[in-house]
């Protein structure tokens, strides 16, 4: 499948966040996006580099502690240092990794990482969870009757309330086998001032708009599952926690659940 026309006069959350990570592969317009949140709040650059140092612990822990060899990566943005491939083959080379994105810069970039038969990249959108699991590339790779981690790392804030983010998430649990995992992030206005609040209107010309969700919100996507000590919490909390000295810092929730028998 050949990816759909990129747009560079259109900002793209996986190109703006590309951008807080120092890389390259963004545009004016995503570059003008970043820079009004950069405005708002300095410490989004921290979020997100937080973000993703616990992506990588969560997969480290599923594979060392957990004995996961498939993962599932929806919204897995531009490729940058430490993709989930590249964290889990450090302990697991046998592991099985599947990107999704719906961005198309996403396909045309992932393509270059992959490293052999076991990673794949598919352009597809989370709008659409049971497409994804019905994916060719994700039937060809991944066996639902074996354990697998299902990551939806900062994206389920692109996902507007009226395109029904509890039952994309529910199709997915559902779809996971006893001993599966839900590996989710979720950005929150809670604990902060309004600054955090305005990023919603810095996105207004983005392709994806961003709904900031409160913990109470964010919990029910976890369904019946088993949190994972510490439980959801804020993202420099999770376990092992960041050695951050302020205490102020806040904006993103994130949390590991299992599903049991």
């Amino acid at each position: 499948m050949e990816p759909d026309a990129i747009d560079p006069s259109r900002p793209a959350p996986a190109r703006i966040y590309d951008y807080f990570l120092g890389g390259k592969d963004n545009f004016e317009s995503d570059r003008a996006v970043a820079e009004q949140l950069i405005a708002l709040d300095p410490e989004v650059v921290r979020a997100v580099r937080e973000n993703r140092r616990f992506l990588g612990a969560a997969v480290r822990h599923l594979v060392r502690e957990e004995g996961v060899r498939q993962f599932l990566d929806i919204g897995a943005g531009l490729p940058t240092q430490d993709n989930v491939h590249q964290v889990a083959h450090r302990d697991a080379p046998d592991a099985r990794v599947v990107y999704v994105d719906n961005d198309p810069m996403v396909l045309t970039h992932g393509r270059a990482l992959l490293d052999g038969g076991n990673t794949t990249i598919v352009q597809a959108d989370l709008r659409d969870a049971a497409g994804i699991l019905d994916h060719p590339e994700v039937q060809k790779l991944i066996d639902f009757t074996e354990p697998v981690a299902i990551l939806l790392v900062a994206v389920l804030h692109f996902i507007r309330d009226e395109e029904d983010p509890a039952s994309l998430v529910a199709t997915l649990r559902d779809a996971l086998p006893p001993g599966g995992f839900l590996v989710l992030t979720h950005g929150t206005a809670d604990g902060v001032d309004g600054k955090l609040k305005a990023a919603t209107e810095a996105y207004r010309p983005a392709s994806s708009q961003l709904s900031l969700r409160s913990r109470d919100e964010v919990e029910p996507f976890f369904g019946d599952l088993e949190l994972l000590a510490p439980g959801l919490t804020w993202i420099q909390d999770w376990w092992p926690p960041t050695p951050i000295t302020s205490t102020e810092q806040k904006g993103l929730y994130a949390a590991v659940a299992r599903k049991n028998p």
